[in-house]
């Protein structure tokens, strides 16, 4: 990923790795393009695995310094059986 400024592009690697993971960033242009491409992939990965979404969260906040609100707790995996 490039960044000028507010401007992000990425390269065609960049796009093409992420659509393996269901995110298009073929439009991206700006930090909110980026964030309104991401939303779809957070959600269906709340819907599907919301054990890993909160993991993926406490990582992040955890990183950043942050603390998470206690509903957002990891929740064991165990308590998510993984779907066939």
């Amino acid at each position: 990923m490039l960044r000028s400024g507010n401007s992000l592009r990425f390269t065609a690697k960049e796009v093409e790795e992420h659509q393996g993971f269901g995110v298009d960033l073929g439009g991206v242009k700006s930090p909110d393009d980026f964030v309104n491409a991401l939303v779809p992939w957070i959600e269906a990965l709340g819907e599907v695995r919301p054990d890993l979404l909160a993991k993926l969260a406490q990582d992040l906040a955890k990183a950043k310094g942050a603390k998470l609100p206690p509903r957002l707790s990891v929740v064991p995996s165990s308590d998510y059986p993984e779907k066939s």
